[in-house]
């Protein structure tokens, strides 16, 4: 599917969605998150797209948020504001809440909203020479939808001098904090990208969606209640096909090599 600012396809449960503004370095419009919005929107619980590939075309991931369309909002009144702001919000939980994982691969930079729109991904894959920040604050801003993000993703010094300082950090300073999964070499970034999505593709999509929602429900829950919820899970992966077809053949194999 091309609908011009996003474009999406499909191969063997992987659907990858390419931010495309290539000129502006992707930078993050009210019409491009809007058209984001609807590309994952439509991927979720189907059959066919166990896994999504977000990536941006040219030369960055993301540069950030459109200045020049912020600087012709900045006389609007504080409703119109705040529901603009409430867009890039919406579209941060959305993919938090999207039932199929959402990997980032970010190359070039990343930065400010984009930086916040990696964050928002179950997992960021980073080139060896990717930029990842927050500069916000040194324009006076606040990264301010992502943050309920960033502080469960780090701890709260580190989220803390991130945002305060402003700094670009390298992809493997990124990796050291905890706010990307895995560098990988430039000259073997796409093939090691499409390759880990495949693989993740392959886990049955129902202990996948099971094990997403679980997590992130911990955020929320006391130890106590954290354990149940993870009770009540428990037995309801043991009730798909999957699980029950996986431990068959688990012992299957097991048997055959000890007979």
């Amino acid at each position: 599917m091309t609908s011009g600012l996003v474009q999406t396809e499909e191969h063997g449960g992987v659907l990858t969605v390419w931010l495309n503004r290539p000129e502006k370095r992707n930078a993050l419009s009210g019409a491009l998150v809007e058209a984001l919005s609807l590309a994952l929107a439509g991927a979720g619980g189907g059959e066919a797209v166990q896994v999504i590939l977000l990536r941006g075309k040219g030369p960055d991931f993301c540069a950030g948020a459109d200045l020049v369309e912020l600087e012709g909002m900045l006389g609007q009144s504080r409703e119109e504001g705040l529901a603009d702001a409430r867009r890039l919000g919406a579209l941060l939980l959305s993919m938090r809440r999207h039932p199929n994982p959402i990997i980032a691969a970010v190359h070039g930079r990343a930065l400010a909203g984009g930086c916040g729109l990696a964050t928002a991904c179950d997992v960021i894959l980073a080139r060896d020479d990717a930029e990842l920040g927050y500069p916000e604050v040194r324009l006076g801003f606040v990264p301010a939808m992502v943050m309920a993000i960033l502080r469960r993703k780090l701890t709260e010094g580190r989220a803390f001098d991130l945002v305060t300082s402003g700094n670009r950090i390298t992809a493997e300073e990124a990796l050291r904090i905890g706010l990307v999964s895995r560098v990988l070499p430039t000259a073997e970034f796409d093939e090691q990208v499409v390759a880990f999505a495949a693989d993740l593709a392959e886990r049955p999509a129902s202990a996948l969606l099971l094990t997403k929602s679980l997590l992130y429900e911990q955020a929320d829950l006391t130890v106590e209640e954290g354990i149940e919820r993870g009770a009540q899970v428990n037995v309801q992966a043991r009730e798909t096909d999957a699980c029950m077809d996986g431990i068959r053949a688990f012992l299957d194999r097991k048997r055959g090599s000890t007979g």
